[in-house]
């Protein structure tokens, strides 16, 4: 019998008194592609960084290709040929596209650089890989995260693993390019790599895995075959839990126009946009990479501004300079990018959860420290986020809870327009609940709320009304009640019949738009 490509056996590790993994079973076969899911917080972060060699387990073997270890450095199971795509791109901003690609491979004509052979090469296996053009000496810096991550598959794929494992590969990814990752990870599977395929998004592993291992708790409670398994049973087992309503919605009746755009265009980007927002409300807001929606939302907190028509904030005309203008005006924004936009990871709970409202901490210019704990000890039980306590650094804490974390320093200053991007981009089933259910709660409070989305079943699910974006335009408003995913990407598209739409509507990867 052949060994398995990658066999972890009895595999535990603690952090104090927190055991992340207890005795954690991983199998993988040769030449197979093997799903690893579970919730934020079930241990799937700790078992990759314990086979890339980062931890080192507390008990238990790790086998390579039927050889047996106690334990592995990074260098040492990069030598075996296993091979990982994090989640966290890591490559240096000032490099080209060439340069990042070929890092410490360097092409060379005896001491010196072959940097136009590298960025030809690049540009090949770009084309190769992914029929990408990259512009000619981009620097990494100059691409978007789309991109980014696409380098970096392409530069592991350079040094012809036996083992690649993903981790999160298609967050930041378009439907077109999420399509081009699977079918070159099928292409390479069948070429006889071993891949281990880390994903939030049931639907990618149920359609691209052999086998999948279900985490829960610390603890490897189901290896099951996506062919015969449902997402909803899959889902089941993450959260140990009838989902039951995916979608939790506060009934709530909208109030007056808090928000309103008249004619709003801004160059390129969208024109002659017309919307309201009222108290109470939950508006959606979708469209395909390039509709302008972005560039909206940025528009609303002061990031761009707008060329022509005017912003009208509780009845009022207002001129948004800049987020902190918007800020002042009772706007908040809770970036796609929380990582690096939405929270501060260095900083603790209790600081992030107080950082926008320092002034109601303050007396004579003094912070009251005990009144900082006091709140954030106050939101931490009221959304419920899982840390060590108040002064655990953000960093530490899994995506969902930092996401609740980006919302929640938001709540005490009691805005009137929270604009949320992407919202549950890269969280778990269980952590999207809670978020939908936290926007519910925002909207009961009297809160106008605007999501922006490229999750269709998600807008239909939490919104009142949902609003479509095509090529800089508003190409249509409906009924969350009374529409289909089918209709809002046909609307989406520009296309005129629904007939000449050929999708899945709910079996699409939750992030087909941007």
């Amino acid at each position: 019998m052949t060994s398995p490509a990658l066999h972890l056996q009895g595999i535990t590790k603690s952090f104090g008194a927190t055991r992340a993994l207890d005795g954690v079973d991983l199998r993988v076969e040769q030449g197979s592609i093997h799903g690893l899911v579970g919730e934020n917080g079930a241990g799937k972060s700790t078992l990759i960084k314990v086979l890339a060699g980062i931890h080192r387990a507390d008990s238990g073997t790790l086998a390579v290709d039927g050889q047996s270890f106690a334990a592995l450095s990074p260098r040492q199971i990069e030598a075996l040929g296993v091979h990982f795509i994090h989640q966290e791109r890591l490559l240096p901003a000032s490099f080209t596209v060439g340069e990042a690609l070929f890092f410490g491979r360097e092409l060379r004509c005896g001491p010196f650089i072959r940097r136009r052979a590298q960025d030809r090469e690049a540009a090949r296996l770009l084309r190769e890989y992914f029929d990408l053009e990259f512009p000619a000496g981009a620097l990494v810096s100059e691409l978007d995260s789309a991109r980014r991550q696409i380098l970096q598959i392409t530069r592991a794929l350079l040094a012809k693993p036996k083992v690649l494992v993903f981790d999160e590969p298609s967050v930041s990814l378009v439907k077109r390019e999420v399509d081009q990752l699977l079918a070159i990870i099928r292409r390479l599977r069948d070429q006889g790599l071993t891949i281990v395929y880390i994903s939030h998004y049931l639907q990618e592993i149920q359609s691209l895995c052999d086998r999948v291992t279900v985490l829960r708790n610390g603890r490897a409670v189901a290896v099951v075959d996506p062919r015969s398994t449902s997402t909803a049973q899959i889902a089941r087992l993450m959260v140990n839990r009838e989902v039951g309503e995916m979608y939790p919605k506060a009934v709530v009746t909208p109030g007056e126009v808090v928000l309103e755009l008249k004619g709003l265009s801004a160059g390129l980007a969208y024109r002659d946009i017309h919307l309201s927002l009222r108290k109470g409300e939950v508006l959606g807001l979708t469209g395909l990479v390039g509709s302008g929606a972005k560039e909206l939302l940025k528009t609303l907190f002061g990031l761009v501004q707008p060329e022509q028509g005017s912003v009208h904030l509780q009845g009022r005309l207002t001129r948004l300079k800049s987020p902190r203008d918007a800020v002042r005006k009772g706007i908040a924004l809770v970036p796609e990018e929380r990582r690096s936009h939405g929270v501060a990871p260095l900083l603790s709970v209790m600081e992030n959860l107080t950082l926008a409202g320092l002034s109601r901490f303050s007396r004579w210019g003094l912070l009251s420290s005990a009144a900082q704990v006091r709140e954030s000890d106050r939101l931490i039980a009221e959304l419920g986020i899982k840390t060590a306590g108040h002064d655990a650094r953000v960093s530490q804490l899994s995506g969902g809870n930092q996401q609740k974390v980006a919302l929640g320093k938001w709540l005490g200053k009691g805005c009137a327009v929270y604009l949320l991007d992407e919202p549950s981009v890269g969280i778990d089933i269980g952590a999207k609940v809670e978020i939908y259910r936290l926007i519910g709660r925002l909207a009961k409070q009297g809160a106008a709320v605007l999501v922006l989305s490229s999750d269709l079943p998600e807008l239909i699910g939490i919104s009142d009304r949902i609003l479509v974006m095509h090529r800089g335009a508003l190409a249509g408003e409906f009924d969350a009640r009374e529409v289909d995913s089918d209709r809002l990407l046909a609307c989406a598209t520009g296309a005129r019949e629904l007939a000449t739409v050929a999708l899945e509507c709910e079996r699409e990867p939750a992030h087909a738009f941007v």
